[in-house]
Order: C-alpha cells, then structure tokens, then sequence
C-alpha cells in the first residue's frame, strides 16, 4: 500500500538515497550527504521540508521543498527543489501525490498558494508530466545562478 508522510530527522539516510538516485539519473553531481540533510532539514534553522512516499517500508518516491515568498503574488508558495519517483512507480500518480502532498504542508506551514519549480531542459518526460498537471513556463524570468565561487567573492571571501 502506497503512503505518503513527512521526512523526519531519522529518514535523512533514505532521503539521501533517494536524492542521489535522482541525481545519478540527470547525471548531476550528488554532493549532499545524511549529515548535511540532517543539518539542513532538521537543524537550527530548517532549509527545506521533504515529503517521503512509501510502499511496504520502502521509498518510492520523495519532495523536497522550501518556502518561496513573491511579493508578486503577496503570499509564500512552495518551491520544489527535487521530485523523484522510483521507476518501478512511474505513471502511477505518485509524482502528482509528491506534489499534492508538498503543497499541504506548505498551505499549513507556511500559508503557501502557489508553487514554483524548475525543469532540466534534457527531462522533457518530466517537462510534459508537469504540464498536465497545469504548470505553464515563465517566460517573463531568466533563471540566474551565482555559483560557491562568487558568494564568495560577493561576500568579500571572509
């Protein structure tokens, strides 16, 4: 039976394993490991909430999100970093159940109503699977990125 719950601090090892399985099929470097999950999640100050879906113990699926806030739309909104099924589950709905359920946490979390996510240009599977579920591209931004070596130039290489 298909479940869907919130990451805990105990799941930060099977988290892990299901992130660097998305990574290793986008061919992306995995370079988070459990301590710095734990620390993210579940430290101080949490950085992202995760949503896990499971069958018989184990993971088939995962969410990882964070708050997002637009001043655009007045409100907070959950942006997803990471979606990864297993492929055993593909086509199953539970990418749509990942979602769904990331966006109710983050409707009690942090009031969310809206949510923002970004798609590989070389994942049009992944593209055509969140149009059917209503995301439309933003064609008034251009994604920017500052990479580790100018945070710290900007911030003055402390």
């Amino acid at each position: 039976m298909l479940s869907y719950r919130s990451a805990m601090i105990d799941d930060a090892e099977a988290l892990n394993a299901a992130l660097s399985r998305l990574s290793a099929e986008l061919g992306d470097t995995h370079r988070a490991d459990v301590a710095a999950l734990r620390g993210l999640g579940w430290g101080a100050n949490p950085a992202f909430r995760a949503i896990l879906a499971e069958t018989d113990d184990e993971v088939v699926g995962t969410a990882l999100y964070s708050p997002y806030v637009s001043t655009v739309f007045g409100s907070a909104g959950v942006y997803v970093s990471d979606l990864w099924t297993a492929p055993s589950v593909r086509g199953k709905g539970v990418g749509k159940g990942l979602l769904a359920a990331a966006l109710r946490d983050g409707k009690q979390v942090w009031n969310a109503r809206f949510m923002k996510l970004d798609v590989y240009h070389s994942s049009p599977d992944a593209r055509q699977f969140y149009e059917r579920l209503g995301f439309r591209p933003s064609d008034e931004q251009t994604k920017m990125m500052l990479d580790e070596a100018g945070c710290m130039a900007l911030r003055g290489r402390e």
